[in-house]
């Protein structure tokens, strides 16, 4: 920093020790290195200062930078929502035209239909109504009432088939 040698500084020390004198050479010394160090780090906490400066200045542009991002970012977002919005918009319209179509179709056909009997829920509920009115009894020995209707499944009628053979035992 000030270039001195160490001759300069044994010439300073020699010079000093004559004008100071023994006894207040160490006194000396010591607030001498105290004054130094207090310095240094004064300068070392105004290096500190500035280059915190320094970065802040190159945050602050890189939050500009991140800020700016994201809003083109959101706003190219809001674009692309607003164009898939109007494609489902046309989407649902064309589903409801073929809606639309399908009704008609099956009304016209409906209407192109003979009238029917009654509805056949209505007619086997009678029927089982009726069913159910004769074969009323108290009888501990009589037969359960059999329906059979078309529309179900027929899981349980049957008995389960045995095997022709029964299964070989297998010795070890």
């Amino acid at each position: 920093m000030f270039e001195i040698s160490f001759g300069e500084l044994l010439l300073i020390g020699v010079v000093a020790l004559v004008v100071l004198g023994p006894e207040k050479l160490p006194t000396v010394a010591r607030t001498l290195g105290a004054l130094i160090g207090r310095a240094q780090r004064f300068v070392a906490s105004v290096k500190a200062d500035i280059h915190q400066q320094a970065d802040l200045t190159g945050l602050a542009s890189l939050q500009q930078e991140v800020q700016n991002a994201a809003a083109s970012f959101r706003q190219s977002i809001e674009t692309e929502m607003k164009e898939v919005e109007g494609v489902m918009q046309e989407n649902v319209a064309a589903v409801r035209a073929v809606g639309d179509e399908a009704t008609a179709v099956l009304d016209s056909t409906h209407s192109s239909i003979a009238p029917h009997s009654p509805e056949p829920d209505a007619a086997l509920g009678a029927d089982l109504f009726a069913a159910a009115r004769e074969g009323d009894s108290t009888e501990p020995g009589a037969a359960p009432i059999v329906v059979h209707d078309e529309n179900q499944l027929d899981l349980f009628d049957s008995p389960p088939v045995k095997p022709a053979t029964p299964p070989a035992e297998t010795r070890e």
